[in-house]
């Protein structure tokens, strides 16, 4: 008897390890990991992580919603007057509401053959040079983009429970943190290791 299994498609997407930024000497804001693992035919890399600020979410739902003219997207936390970089409530809150809208989204097929969203998820590219790249306006495809931003970050995401068995060993790397608003390159580091000490000023 020959068996065939049908593995059935998943796609895993966590929003985690909130950090605060400095952007200049008198604003900071606050970034999130985008961490994804998936055996969909859709993505280009089955692993990867990303660190995206919230206007950066706002950007993508607004280009995903011109492109989907016919779909209702999830809605954003909403961005609150009130909201605290400090307050970890807050953070949580927000950091939740963005993993929502994610999972939402990823679960639309129409949604996921929108190129924007897989350079938003795969590749540290700002929303610029997204848009230049899915326009074709750059020497570089959506799938060399990915590909590029992967070979770049040759530590890949490890999952909780193997994060503190290996925390000792990875303590020792040096790490940068990066804005999430340059294009990917060589130097630039994907933040998917344990957090070191609080950035907070």
């Amino acid at each position: 008897l020959i068996f065939i299994m049908h593995l059935q498609e998943f796609v895993t997407v966590l929003v985690r390890d909130p950090r605060t930024q400095k952007e200049d000497s008198w604003h900071s804001y606050i970034d999130y990991e985008i961490f994804i693992h998936t055996n969909s035919m859709c993505f280009t890399r089955k692993t990867s992580c990303v660190r995206r600020r919230f206007r950066e979410f706002v950007w993508l739902r607004q280009r995903l919603q011109s492109n989907a003219v016919l779909i209702q997207l999830p809605e954003l936390p909403s961005k609150t007057p009130f909201f605290n970089m400090s307050n970890p409530h807050h953070v949580d809150h927000r950091r939740q509401g963005l993993q929502k809208f994610l999972e939402k989204i990823l679960q639309d097929a129409l949604l996921l053959s929108d190129s924007r969203l897989h350079l938003f998820l795969q590749t540290q590219l700002s929303p610029e040079d997204i848009e230049a790249c899915v326009s074709g306006q750059t020497n570089y495809s959506v799938s060399d983009a990915i590909h590029k931003f992967a070979s770049s970050n040759r530590r890949f995401p490890i999952e909780d429970e193997e994060r503190q068995k290996g925390k000792n060993d990875m303590d020792s790397d040096s790490e940068s943190s990066s804005s999430g608003l340059r294009p990917s390159d060589d130097s630039i580091s994907c933040g998917c290791k344990p957090s070191p000490a609080s950035e907070e000023s």
